[in-house]
Formats: structure tokens, C-alpha cells, sequence
């Protein structure tokens, strides 16, 4: 039988920076037999215009309730001093595509490299510019990540996981659905306990011993 684990996730989803210790632990624990496919959900469109400060500080607020519900999650909360905050994950979400176009391994480390810079660095990966110096650091061609960044067969792309997600049921990130037997499954997320979540996928599957 075949299991395919859709994982649905924004790299600038502040939930999502929580679950990576998670995330990191399901990727390297995960049966041979459960193919992972990793979704974009976009959870911003493309814009220019500067966060309306209620948003910001809405925004500070989650981060404030991620940091004391799932401990050892860490934010800089100088980005919102230092960084000119724009709603708009659109540019962060096609640079993980680009960076996978170029090599399926860049994937997670341009994802990761997003969440670093944001989280704990204070830069805006809503930025192309900062962006670009994300792929340089992973070691990408930079010409030819700038280049695809903002091809539109990278947006036709993203737009197709995002639709992909709907069709899934998926509304909010990080999300987990488990599909065998043209069956989609959800996963409930497990923040805190990694070994938990890797129990949880394997009862979604059926592969549990």
C-alpha cells in the first residue's frame, strides 16, 4: 500500500518555526514505506504596503503566546524595530521552490534559512534582497535563484500547492494529512512531543505496531 504524508507549511508561518524541532524529528524518524511531500500554503499574497500596526502587534502577540506554549521556541523581537514588516509570504514561499528547482536537497535548508533569518535575525525575508543573500549562504547559483525566484512558472507553481492544500481541507499550518487508499487523513499536531507525532502518523497509516 502506499502512504503519502502531505506536510503544509509557510516558511513565514511563526507556528510552523515552532514545530521544526517537531518537524526535524518526523523527517529523520519517518518509515521508508510513507512518502513525504512537503506543501507551500501561502499564507500571504504579494504586497508592497507596510503592516498596519495593529497587525504588528497582533503578530508579537502570538509570538509572545508561541514562546510560552511551546518552550524553547525563540523570536528577535528586534525584527519589529529593525525590519519595515510587510504582510506578504508569497516571495519567502518561491524562494524555497527555486532553491528546490535548482537542488531537491536546498529545499529544507532554504526553509530553514528563512525561518533563521526571520525569527532570530531580525531580517525580512519578505525582501528579495534578503532573500538572495539566503541563497548565497545555502551555496545556490545566485543568478539562476534570482531568476527563477521571480519566474512565473515558480508562481504557477506555488499558486498550485496552495490550491492543492484547499483541496485537502488544509486551512491553517502546520498541517499533517496522511493520504493511502485515496483517503486523506489529518494529523493533529503535536507541538511538544515529537516521539507523540511520529505515533500519531504511524495510527493515521495503520503502520502503527
Amino acid at each position: 500500500m502506499a502512504y503519502t504524508l502531505y506536510y503544509a507549511h509557510d516558511p513565514m508561518c511563526s507556528w510552523c518555526w515552532a514545530f521544526r524541532p517537531t518537524w526535524d524529528h518526523v523527517q529523520q524518524n519517518l518509515p521508508g514505506e510513507v512518502r513525504l511531500t512537503q506543501l507551500l500554503g501561502g499564507l500571504a499574497p504579494d504586497s508592497n504596503q507596510s503592516m498596519p500596526a495593529a497587525q504588528r502587534e497582533m503578530l508579537q502577540d502570538i509570538w509572545h503566546n508561541i514562546a510560552s506554549r511551546v518552550p524553547g521556541t525563540r523570536f528577535n523581537f528586534d525584527f519589529w524595530r529593525k525590519c519595515q514588516p510587510r504582510r506578504s509570504t508569497y516571495p519567502a514561499c518561491r524562494a524555497v521552490i527555486a532553491a528546490a528547482r535548482q537542488e531537491v536537497s536546498k529545499q529544507e535548508p532554504m526553509t530553514v534559512a528563512i525561518q533563521r533569518a526571520y525569527y532570530l535575525e531580525a531580517r525580512n525575508p519578505s525582501n528579495e534582497d534578503t532573500l538572495i543573500e539566503l541563497a548565497r549562504e545555502i551555496n545556490l547559483d545566485i543568478e539562476l535563484f534570482t531568476v527563477q525566484l521571480n519566474a512565473e512558472e515558480t508562481q504557477q507553481e506555488l499558486l498550485r500547492q496552495v490550491r492543492f492544500c484547499s483541496q485537502l481541507g488544509i486551512a491553517g499550518f502546520p498541517s499533517l494529512v496522511m493520504h493511502s487508499n485515496n483517503i486523506g487523513r489529518r494529523i493533529p499536531i503535536e507541538f511538544n512531543d515529537p516521539q507523540l507525532q511520529i505515533n500519531l502518523i504511524l495510527d493515521a497509516a495503520g503502520l502503527a505496531a
